[in-house]
């Protein structure tokens, strides 16, 4: 799944276009490089999103296609 579609479905940003902006400002970055919106998000991953001064880090724990709200949160694990 690409990278501006998980942040998406995952709920850790809320809208698509928004996660597809902050990827072409590289404020994403997996695995410890700056990654664009159309890197394929695999389970493993660690991604860490800068919001100003805070950055969320998470690690993918699963990749879904559609999921409900109660769901989202047991896609990634905060590191």
């Amino acid at each position: 799944m690409r990278l501006d579609k998980y942040l998406k479905v995952s709920r850790l940003i809320k809208r698509r276009t928004v996660a597809n902006e902050a990827c072409d400002s590289e404020r994403v970055s997996v695995n410890g490089r700056v990654a664009r919106a159309s890197y394929d998000v695999k389970e493993g991953d660690v991604i860490a999103i800068r919001f100003g001064e805070r950055t969320l880090t998470v690690e993918v724990l699963s990749v879904q296609e559609s999921v409900g709200k109660a769901g989202a949160a047991l896609m990634y694990r905060e590191v």
